[in-house]
């Protein structure tokens, strides 16, 4: 039994809060908020755990051997580095941190100590995502193209961070996992409408080793809550849409093709298309997050992450600060690979 605790205890916090206090395998024991009221509702929705305004106790208590950060980013890495330092595994929201030095620090000192150090890219346990990284690897698409994902909405609107670090994350981290590469080159733009220096709006493009470009739109300034995710290779065409619940995902047997007809005055490409059979594959729905957060156990017992480790994460926020940077003004940020 894996003795458990939540520091923040917000909208997010509160589903870890659920999630894990009926998992087998774990035994949530405290929650941590700076917020009365959150701990009263935590308190009346889950008696038996203790809430405190503070987590310095946790830290202190040898009987905690894991911690849930989920507090605005700007404090990930404070935190994550405090609980790493006191012998805690850690499941940390995403994004990591703000900074990918500051992943790589944390990575490093997850080692060193022989410590977990998860991140929650959710949709990494996806069961849609998960069926379009089985596409992926068996070769049903051909070759992939370009990938392209719409995540809008009507709020919630964030002061901490821009509409990349809250939104785009998710996409970014899809695509890097499925493609299990990182962008080589981002282009961006974006404005901020409401708060000054906070971008409601940002259009990112990446490109990848493998030439397959990337199209990601966010935005929660929007009429229109969308969830999706397009990718196009060369043998099929696969879609997801994520408030589809029963079948998320659709496979289209269509696409173009070129090759090369010679006639009596030279050669020419000919394009020829085809249109086939639309397939829904079945796809198991289960609560993503359950699935991650029973993957952060078994990481434990097992002394390894299966997927969104720190340096995944780390690389995902490397995508980030390239976003940033192209959107304040560079316009193309030219990555080196590791």
């Amino acid at each position: 039994m894996t003795e458990i605790a939540v520091i923040g205890c917000g909208q997010w916090g509160l589903n870890h809060i659920r999630v894990f206090s009926g998992l087998k395998g774990a035994h949530l024991v405290e929650v941590v908020d700076t917020d009365p009221q959150r701990l009263a509702r935590v308190e009346e929705q889950f008696p038996g755990v203790r809430c405190r305004q503070g987590y310095t106790g946790i830290l202190e208590n040898p009987q905690i051997q894991a911690v849930v950060v989920s507090t605005p980013a700007g404090q990930h890495f404070s935190i994550v580095k405090q609980c790493l330092e006191a012998g805690k595994h850690v499941l940390c929201e995403k994004p990591l941190c703000l900074h990918s030095s500051e992943a790589h620090t944390l990575d490093e000192l997850a080692r060193a100590r022989g410590l977990i150090l998860m991140v929650g890219h959710v949709f990494l346990f996806n069961s849609g995502i998960v069926k379009m990284k089985e596409l992926i690897r068996e070769g049903a698409l051909g070759r992939i193209y370009f990938l392209a994902a719409t995540r809008t909405n009507l709020g919630p609107i964030r002061n901490d961070v821009n509409a990349a670090f809250d939104l785009a994350s998710h996409d970014i981290s899809i695509f890097n996992w499925l493609l299990e590469e990182e962008p080589e080159a981002v282009w961006a733009v974006g404005s901020a409408f409401l708060q000054p220096g906070i971008e409601d709006a940002v259009f990112i493009t990446l490109r990848y080793p493998s030439k397959a470009l990337a199209n990601i739109v966010v935005s929660w300034l929007s009429p229109k809550k969308i969830r999706q995710i397009t990718i196009v290779g060369s043998q099929k065409m696969v879609s997801w849409d994520d408030l589809e619940l029963s079948t998320p995902v659709t496979v289209y047997d269509k696409g173009a093709g070129a090759s090369r007809e010679y006639a009596e005055y030279g050669e020419f490409l000919r394009i020829s298309m085809w249109d086939g059979d639309v397939r829904m594959p079945k796809v198991q729905i289960e609560e993503p997050l359950k699935l991650q957060n029973r993957s952060f156990l078994q990481a434990i017992e097992c002394g390894k992450v299966e997927r969104a480790d720190a340096v995944f994460a780390a690389g995902v926020v490397r995508v980030l600060e390239a976003v940033s940077q192209a959107v304040r003004g560079s316009g193309v940020v030219e990555l080196t690979l590791r």
